[in-house]
């Protein structure tokens, strides 16, 4: 469904990605694993153009989406939850949520959003800069739903989070995931990841070194430790 091909990518001057190769098949969920600096975000924001690719390909259903802007990629089926919530302050939740729509079809209609998310219910008329960190967050994933991607991308969503919140995300992730979303969570917190997804790849100095189970991971102690510090 969505493949990176030896990426090489820059940021400014600095290279991030190095021959970065990652893959997922449809449906599929794979964690993207790595310390603070190893290129997790720079991964995503490759699928999304925002880092400049300078080797490689990135490819959806089997087509090139190198290069496309942000909204061709929304009506391509490309969804991104960023790493630092982004949400319109002035407009209400219900107003958020119809932003985030793209003429997709799919499943998460505004009734099924506020069912996944039943916090946000009560706070349907509420200015979104009101809400607090985690309600934002909320509304940012079900925004990001309401447009009915194909593949979903989440940079470190549980960074900063209350356990609560934390939870009602991996359960919102859960539910998609159900439904045949392919996902790609780029996460520091393994313990929140492992059990959303098929797969976990682990990422250090720009480049994918591993990729296995979450229950392969578990009989690698010292990758774990050189790459997560766990």
């Amino acid at each position: 469904m969505l493949s990176l091909e030896k990426i090489d990518a820059c940021h400014g001057r600095a290279q991030v990605l190095f021959g970065l190769d990652l893959a997922l098949a449809e449906g599929e969920g794979v964690a993207l694993l790595g310390r603070n600096g190893a290129g997790k975000t720079a991964t995503v924001l490759a699928v999304l153009g925002l880092v400049r690719v300078t080797a490689g390909d990135v490819r959806l259903a089997g087509r090139s989406i190198k290069g496309w802007p942000l909204h061709a990629l929304a009506r391509a089926g490309v969804g991104w939850v960023p790493e630092e919530r982004r949400v319109f302050a002035g407009l209400t939740v219900a107003e958020n949520l119809r932003v985030g729509t793209t003429g997709r079809p799919g499943p998460w209609s505004e009734a099924r959003l506020r069912a996944l998310f039943p916090a946000l219910d009560p706070l349907w008329h509420r200015p979104a800069g009101l809400l607090s960190g985690g309600e934002q967050q909320m509304l940012t994933v079900a925004r990001t739903l309401a447009g009915n991607p194909a593949v979903l991308l989440l940079d470190e969503p549980s960074e900063g989070l209350a356990p609560l919140v934390v939870e009602a995300l991996a359960q919102a992730i859960a539910a998609v995931k159900a439904e045949g979303m392919t996902v790609l969570l780029s996460e520091q917190n393994r313990l929140f990841a492992e059990p959303l997804v098929d797969r976990v790849a682990l990422i250090e100095q720009g480049r994918v070194v591993w990729t296995g189970t979450p229950g392969a991971l578990d009989t690698q102690p010292a990758l774990r430790e050189r790459v997560l510090a766990l």
